[in-house]
């Protein structure tokens, strides 16, 4: 599980423009958002690079179950 739409809520970054920066499609950073899929390791650092924050505030911790 990751925390990607609620760090694009938090800093009023829209799926279309994070999508555009990728170079992904907006179909496959809409399936992160809504956690219906999972991102590389890769894309899931490239994500925190773009937004400025550190790849550890893009996860959820198991400890919150």
């Amino acid at each position: 599980m990751n925390r990607i739409k609620e760090v694009l809520e938090e800093k009023g970054i829209k799926q279309t423009w994070l999508a555009e920066q990728l170079g992904k499609s907006y179909n496959m950073v809409n399936g992160y958002v809504q956690n219906r899929q999972q991102p590389r390791l890769e894309t899931l650092y490239e994500i925190a690079k773009i937004l400025k924050i550190d790849v550890k505030e893009l996860l959820k911790s198991n400890r919150d179950n």
